[in-house]
């Protein structure tokens, strides 16, 4: 695959929300502490990569906390 020219430089996914959940990822951007900490000396490839597993932690929580449909209809009882 052809790599594609970067005009500018990757900016950092932080949103000052700098809190760890369970599995230690930050709460705000979802990068794990080693991906913060180590952020600046990254390059751009890298940095895209990290990206990348952030977009996938993130749909990964979102489906953990979807709530699963009623099995059956919620229809009050008549009697």
């Amino acid at each position: 695959m052809a790599e594609q020219l970067e005009f500018f430089p990757v900016q950092s996914p932080c949103r000052g929300i700098c809190q760890s959940d369970e599995r230690g990822f930050c709460r705000g951007c979802f990068r794990s502490r080693d991906e913060r900490f180590n952020w600046q000396k990254m390059s751009d490839a890298e940095k895209q990569d990290v990206l990348r597993l952030c977009r996938q932690r993130l749909m990964r929580k979102l489906r953990a906390n979807k709530p699963s449909p009623p099995e059956e209809p919620q229809q009050p009882s008549l009697f």
